[in-house]
């Protein structure tokens, strides 16, 4: 019995399926061989040949379909994932606000209080009546990566008179000494944690001190006391000394 396509039309539905196969059908009816569904190997090719020779001489009938496309041109990526580096520098920094301009960080103790009374004891005559003090205190300071405080003396001597004249070294001195402590907010070198209280102190009978820290920004409090020199008097005149506070980035 002859096959039909069943209705009137017969629709053909054109698929694109990822890791599908191309179409390749070939079908036989009615022939030699009948009916020869997509033949393989050599068998297939002998029935396959039979039925086209019987095509030729009018017996059965034959039904291919064939479809194909070229593959993607390179392998499919469903998830891409695009990296941006971000990247910038911050500059190095140390910062420490010291007033407007150099009379700011004149320092003067006026006249430093001597015993001239003429009837002090010849023991305490021509001694400081008590301690010269300054505080410096400024709300802003630090620096933004590790770095180091310096404090540093221009003479461990202290206050020095240039020009003292003649005194009898026993009893007089032409030099006041001091300390000079600096106090801020901070953290260790290379800590990250949370500041707490810094010093850095340098005696009296010091030059130099200085203490490295990680990044910190605080204000930072400069003590300086000249305790009173009692064990000999002073030669009048004039003291001078400078006292260098560094911030200076590691």
């Amino acid at each position: 019995m002859k096959k039909i396509l069943s209705g009137t039309v017969a629709a053909i539905a054109l698929i694109a399926t990822p890791a599908v196969a191309q179409t390749s059908e070939l079908h036989y009816a009615g022939g030699v061989v009948s009916p020869l569904t997509n033949p393989s190997g050599f068998g297939g090719a002998i029935a396959a040949g039979l039925n086209e020779i019987g095509i030729l001489a009018g017996v059965g009938t034959r039904y291919t379909a064939f479809a194909d496309a070229p593959s993607d041109s390179e392998t499919a990526t469903p998830t891409v994932n695009v990296v941006f580096t971000l990247s910038g520098t911050v500059n190095r920094d140390c910062s420490f606000y010291a007033g407007n301009n150099s009379n700011a960080r004149n320092i003067d103790f006026g006249v430093i209080g001597v015993r001239t009374g003429n009837n002090e004891n010849v023991n305490s005559a021509f001694e400081m009546v008590g301690p010269a003090v300054a505080a410096i205190d400024t709300l802003t300071a630090g620096c933004n990566t590790n770095n180091v405080v310096e404090i540093n003396k221009n003479d461990i001597r202290g206050l020095v008179n240039a020009n003292p004249g003649g005194y009898d070294t026993d009893e007089f001195q032409a030099n006041i000494p001091y300390a000079v402590t600096a106090s801020w907010t901070g953290v260790a070198l290379n800590a990250q944690t949370t500041g707490t209280p810094q010093s850095l102190n340098v005696p009296t009978t010091g030059n130099a001190g200085q203490k490295q820290q990680g990044a910190w920004r605080s204000n930072m409090d400069i003590d300086i006391v000249a305790p009173a020199v009692t064990n000999k008097g002073l030669v009048a005149g004039s003291y001078t000394g400078t006292t260098t506070l560094t911030l200076r980035a590691l």
